[in-house]
């Protein structure tokens, strides 16, 4: 036996195994890595307490308290988004950095609106 045969070129299926098994080494990293990830600790926002305060814009009474966010008297529904943005319905395309920003833009997108007043409760 020569010693030359021990160094033959590899066979097609030699070549497509080991691709295959490449690709599959990778697909398994990349499904995995975001769980990984996620095993990290990550900081966290504190939110600062909201004080209670009110404010006109535009000739429209904004008030942020604790119970949350209204214009004219009327409550704003806000909801608060995993990194610490603030989000409505009115504009839910896009989060602002504090609920001030976020009622002054639904101030602006309401222009003369007024928002509904609360919906009852079912069930």
């Amino acid at each position: 036996m020569h010693a030359a045969s021990a160094w033959a070129r590899p066979t097609r299926r030699a070549v497509l195994r080991t691709a295959f098994t490449a690709a599959v080494l990778a697909g398994t990293a990349a499904a995995l890595a975001p769980v990984l990830r996620a095993r990290r600790p990550r900081q966290t926002l504190t939110p600062a307490p909201l004080a209670e305060e009110t404010e006109t814009y535009r000739g429209r009474h904004i008030a942020v308290t604790e119970a949350g966010v209204s214009i004219d008297g009327r409550p704003l529904h806000v909801m608060r988004r995993a990194d610490g943005s603030y989000l409505s319905g009115i504009n839910h395309f896009q989060s602002f950095a504090t609920p001030w920003e976020l009622a002054r833009a639904a101030v602006d997108e309401l222009g003369t609106t007024q928002l509904a007043l609360a919906a009852p409760q079912h069930g």
